[in-house]
Parts: structure tokens; sequence; C-alpha cells
């Protein structure tokens, strides 16, 4: 990992750097995102394990690479990013509150170890694993890559016998789980700390900071949204982090970035498309590899990562014949169709419940013959990181730096071009079959009539989709 890096001491280093006696032991890095990056011994130790650069061979985004060619970056650079920002962060504190604050050197590591293991929980391909697959095959499980983390951090401390202070095992996974659970029941003091990387009292955390401006680089779409500022002005009154009144816009613009990743990226159609068929490829290979049996144990789950496609498209046993065409069809951009969406009507969404393929055969025309393995619907949910409700109502701001007290602030305080409406829901159709276009695609318009008196979609299914054929081999 990079070149061991010594030079003169230095008697001030910015906020983020590592004094010169962690950096005679540390290594540095480049990261294309943040710059330098400096190593230290205890990270160090976790990162040079198979475990860890396992997150080599997870992408950052799963599949959108077959719709944005440059979206190849990994969990592994990305748990860098957010190490260092977590360093960044907890530095920053100290350097202006240390003293007030009781900032430790203990601390300081335990923020980064969480900031660097947050994500070796995470199974292939991203979100679509924990989200898709292992509803259909194990359903019922409860499962989470963020339980999965704590199992693989403690795995990795037995395996390679790694010297750590159990109390600060303990924080660093209280840590990860933070965003997931609230604020910690264990917790007495320095609840700010767990804000930093897995903020669960209102969402503002470093792995946000590093992955929108991280994906945004490689989708090469632009990002308004300037963390910078946030880190730079940020401020810890009666054990939480606070940000100044004037910054309001700027936290504004960090969860609608954020849902627009979610429209124009995570949730692109087509690559939704193609994470359709790698989940039923995945479900017809499953048998073969045994892969939702793996997930239990850490010494079996490390194991598991994105090359699982290229090992059912190179295999030539018989009984993944099925999953191995499905990832040719991919190859040779046959993906399932795309056939149409509409966004629920915004009086309706507080009594919505997800539509099924079951709702869309049921509206089929009575010529059409449709089966209910034909047509898939996806239910996408795209908010501001609070559900219903606006996200900027759960943070505390203060004033400026002669104030002592913490503010909450109203939008109507701040501009009338604030959005009133804080959650879409997006219900989009698609078919396995792509000479089944133009049936489902009525159904779907059936549907939307039977439920709503009206058709939502935007535009109707374009003619040239519904005259694809499915493609022979």
């Amino acid at each position: 990992m990079g070149d061991y890096h010594n030079g003169n001491a230095l008697l001030r280093y910015n906020s983020g750097d590592a004094p010169f006696e962690d950096r005679r032991f540390s290594k540095l890095i480049h990261d294309n995102v943040h710059g330098n990056i400096h190593l230290d011994r205890q990270s160090l130790k976790f990162i040079d394990t198979e475990q860890f650069q396992r997150l080599r061979d997870l992408k950052q985004l799963g599949l959108t690479y077959m719709v944005y060619p440059g979206a190849v970056h990994s969990r592994f650079e990305h748990s860098l990013g957010v190490y260092w920002l977590a360093s960044d962060a907890v530095r920053r504190l100290k350097t202006y509150q240390g003293l007030e604050l009781g900032i430790e050197s203990f601390d300081i590591e335990t923020v980064k170890l969480a900031g660097l293991l947050h994500d070796v929980g995470h199974g292939p391909f991203s979100h679509m694993f924990e989200r898709e697959f292992l509803p259909r095959v194990r359903g019922g499980i409860k499962w989470s890559h963020e339980d999965m983390s704590l199992k693989m951090i403690d795995y990795i401390v037995d395996e390679h016998s790694i010297d750590i202070d159990s109390n600060k095992l303990k924080k660093v996974k209280e840590m990860i789980v933070a965003s997931k659970e609230g604020k910690s029941e264990s917790l007495k003091e320095k609840q700010f700390l767990y804000d930093i990387v897995a903020n669960g009292r209102n969402g503002i955390d470093v792995d946000k900071f590093d992955y929108i401006e991280r994906d945004t680089r490689a989708c090469g779409l632009g990002c308004n949204f300037q963390f910078q500022r946030l880190m730079e002005t940020m401020r810890v009154i009666d054990n939480e982090i606070c940000y100044r009144a004037k910054e309001y816009l700027t936290i504004h613009k960090l969860f609608s970035t954020r849902a627009d990743l979610h429209r124009t990226v995570y949730m692109h159609p087509k690559v939704k498309a193609i994470e359709l068929m790698v989940v039923d490829a995945l479900i017809k290979a499953n048998e073969h590899f045994q892969i939702a049996a793996q997930i239990d144990e850490p010494a079996q789950y490390w194991m598991l990562d994105d090359t699982i496609v290229k090992r059912i498209e190179t295999s030539t046993h018989q009984d993944l014949e099925e999953s191995r065409n499905l990832i040719r069809r991919i190859r040779r951009r046959d993906i399932y169709q795309y056939c149409n969406e509409f966004a629920v009507p915004k009086e309706n969404l507080e009594h919505f419940k997800n539509v099924t393929a079951q709702d869309i055969i049921c509206s089929q025309n009575s010529d059409a013959n449709l089966n209910e393995e034909d047509v898939i619907v996806t239910n996408v949910k795209i908010d501001l990181a609070s559900g219903k409700n606006n996200p900027l109502e759960r943070i505390s701001f203060f004033q400026d730096y002669d104030s002592f007290e913490k503010l909450r602030l109203k939008d109507g305080c701040i501009s009338h071009l604030l959005p009133v409406c804080y959650q879409d829901m997006i219900v989009r159709v698609y078919t396995r079959k792509p000479e089944l276009v133009e049936a489902v695609s009525k159904a779907f318009e059936n549907f939307q009539i039977k439920t709503y008196g009206k058709k939502t979609q935007v535009h109707a299914t374009p003619e040239k989709k519904k005259c694809l054929k499915y493609k022979e081999k």
C-alpha cells in the first residue's frame, strides 16, 4: 500500500494530516478524490488482510458501470476515503475544541478505524445482494451488511491476531451501526463522535461526503455540494455536531444531491434491468454455488465477491446453463425490457402499497396471455434521507462562533423555493421477454386507470420498444 513516508518534523500540520510521530510508521498513498492519504500502523494491520483486500473486488456502485462506464471504483477506495475524512473531521474538532471536548488519541484512532471498516460486510454488487437476492432465496431472514461488518471485524482480529484494545473495538463497532440503531444506548459521553462516520441522529456524515463526491466524479456528473464547507464550520454544542445557520442551503444540497444520484444513477431504469437479470442468474446458480449458505459465517462470506458472475459465465457445468445464458444476454445487451413508469400522485403517497406483478397481470386485456413470471415490478422510493420528513428539521445549527446555543430552522425562514414534499415513489414495470412489451405496457396503463382514474405515466411506451423480438442465441 504505497511507499513508506519519512520526513522532517513539522511544528504544525494541516487538519486531517497525521503528526510526524505517526508518519514515521505510516504509508502514503494518493487518492483520486482526496489526494494524499496517510495510513497509520493500526489501520494497516486491517488493510493488509485478505478480508479487507476483498473490497477491491466489490464495485461501489454494483452494476452501474454497465450504463456509466466510469463507475468502476470499488468499496476499497471508498473505505480509504471515509477513513481519511473521518480522521480529518475528528482532528478539526480536536484543533478547535479539543480541550473543551476532551478529545484524546484513543478517540481519533477509534473514529478512523470505524471509517475504514464500516463497509467490510458488504456483499457482491452493492446493495443488490442484500435487498434483492437474499429476500428471494432466504425470505424472512434478518440480515444486513452492517451486522456482517461487525462479525467480519471480529473475524479479522481473531484470524490475524491483531492487538487492539477491547474497548476501542467495541466503540468502533458501535460507530458503524450508529446510523442503523440511532444513538447507542451504551454511550454516556462524547456522543458527537458517533455522528462522524454513520450519523443516526441527522444523516450528515463523512460516508455520504465521500460517496457523493466519488460517485459523481466516476459517473462524469457535476456536483455543486461542497462537503468541505461543512467540515470547516462544524462545531460541537451539547454533545452534538452543529452547523452554522448560513450553511442551511449547503446541507440541503447534500440531501438533494443524494436524491439526484438515486434517481439518475443508482436507480437508473437500465441499471435496474441488469440488476434484475443478475439476481435471476444468482438465484438459478444458488444451489450449485451455495451462495446464500455463505452469509452466516465470515470465514465463508469473505470469499464471496463480484467475481461470482465471471465464475457463472465461464463455467461449463450443465446446472449453470440458465444462469450462464442470462449473463451472456447481458453481455450482448439483450436485457430485460423496461416498459414504463409512473410517479405515485402526491395525494396517494400516504396510503400507497407496493405494486406487484400480480396487480399488473390482473389488469391485462382479455386477449393478452401474460403470466406472473413475465412481469417484474419495482417500487422505487427516493427521498432526502428522512422518508416523508424534511431532513433539515433534525439538524441543529448555531448563529455564529460567538453563540453557544443550538437552533432549529424552518424552510420558510430560509427560502420559499425549497420543496414541500420530501419523497417520491416511482413504480416501474419490466418484462423478461422483449416480445411482451406491448402487452405489459397496456396492462400497466390499465392498472393506472383502475387505481387512480387516469394514466399517471408521463408518456406512452415508445412504439419501437413494442416491436422488439427475442434475440436468438
